[in-house]
């Protein structure tokens, strides 16, 4: 494991002494969001890494790389700009948005500027159609974003600002995210998640609140049994 600093090793060990013995490659996961908190994707180095620390091949440790589209294979800039295109937002705003930005920043899909702050991505769906059209920056929502509010989002972002999403966490780097999602607290007061819940997310819960429905039998109270307990 040359080339590795020695507290990304000793964070990896960390990360797979949180699973049983005999399930160690369950920290694959973790450990490749630590090789990208570290490079900014994930390298064949670090496939090689996650390999050797959990013994498996290379091929098995780049097949799960290659499937999930959190994992970068190719380095990514410090800020993911993914916008989505699929139908609902696409016809609202997003496809203008996707072509705006790609003029703007004067790459195409999956594309990284020149100076490494921005990787561009259209999303064939961020599962947020009730705020169309949206886009996210490191996977944070941005609602009913136009164009013109889409460039002036990564204007802010070159200009070392970082706006506020409208929902969820503010925003952190590619590295600094993935470094939580391997499971390490971001101790910058910035990263806490404190954005409000959105109004179309709430509308259902107020909804049956107001009208007195709720699943029949239900009590909040009900202690939750054990399997054991259970057979």
């Amino acid at each position: 494991m040359t080339g590795w600093s020695e507290k990304i090793q000793e964070r990896a060990r960390e990360i797979i002494a949180r699973y049983p013995a005999g399930r160690e490659r369950s920290a694959l996961l973790p450990l490749l969001h630590l090789v990208q908190s570290e490079l900014g994707h994930v390298s064949p180095d670090g496939i090689g890494f996650c390999a050797e620390l959990l013994g498996l091949t290379r091929a098995q440790v780049a097949g799960v790389a290659s499937f999930y589209t959190m994992y970068k294979r190719a380095p990514a800039g410090d800020w993911l700009v993914s916008v989505c295109t699929n139908t609902m937002c696409g016809v609202l705003g997003g496809d203008r948005t996707f072509e705006a930005l790609r003029e703007h920043l004067g790459v195409g899909h999956d594309e990284t500027t020149p100076d490494g702050t921005f990787t561009l991505e259209h999303a064939e769906c961020l599962a947020a159609c009730d705020y169309a059209p949206v886009l996210t920056v490191n996977y944070e929502f941005f609602d009913r974003v136009q164009a013109d509010q889409a460039v002036s989002i990564v204007e802010r972002l070159r200009a070392g600002e970082r706006p506020a999403p409208d929902r969820g966490a503010r925003l952190c780097t590619l590295r600094e995210m993935s470094l939580q999602l391997a499971g390490f607290a971001d101790p910058r007061p910035e990263a806490v998640a404190d954005g409000p819940a959105g109004e179309p997310t709430l509308a259902g819960a107020r909804l049956a609140q107001r009208h007195g429905i709720a699943v029949p039998g239900y009590d909040p109270d009900t202690p939750i049994k054990s399997k054991e307990e259970s057979q």
